[in-house]
């Protein structure tokens, strides 16, 4: 179905485990700040309203979306006690190939980081072609991707801890 079509944050169709035995990192970018702070708010509520303690989440910002890969690196260094690391970005389409590069390498120093850690690190960027897209995901008609992170990051910790 087209993401036109639907919230993409309706969760109604899958149960969210309980996170209060989890913590968890946010490393948000600063670049689209508008985009990521309502991405980070999303994701911080979400955490909260299912069951995650207030003191075992930590929130850290990096300057952009390329810096999430390092940020999500160096905080799993030293903090080794996170379930997850929720990866927080918004990159938008301009008129140059810097989209397709900056995209492709966060997605895969993400992907990267979560294997080498084996911990859930998740890419919640969005890779929009315009402003607007991006406001529609970051708590607009389309709903929040920050939410989106927030469960998949609590879905993959207890996935984690249960295997």
């Amino acid at each position: 179905m087209s993401s036109q079509l639907k919230n993409l944050s309706d969760f109604s169709h899958t149960i969210v485990p309980n996170g209060a035995n989890y913590k968890f990192g946010i490393i948000v970018a600063e670049w689209n700040a508008e985009i990521t702070g309502a991405l980070y708010n999303g994701a911080l509520k979400t955490l909260l309203d299912n069951g995650v303690k207030e003191e075992n989440i930590i929130s850290l910002p990096v300057p952009g979306s390329f810096e999430l890969t390092g940020g999500a690196e160096i905080l799993l260094s030293k903090k080794s006690d996170l379930d997850a690391v929720i990866c927080l970005g918004c990159v938008i389409q301009g008129d140059t190939k810097h989209f397709d590069f900056i995209c492709d390498a966060v997605a895969q120093g993400i992907t990267n980081v979560g294997i080498k850690y084996s911990k859930p690190v998740i890419f919640g960027v969005l890779t929009t072609n315009n402003l607007e897209q991006a406001q529609d995901r970051a708590g607009g008609k389309h709903g929040n991707k920050g939410d989106e992170a927030a469960i998949t990051a609590i879905k993959m910790a207890d996935f984690s801890a249960n295997i």
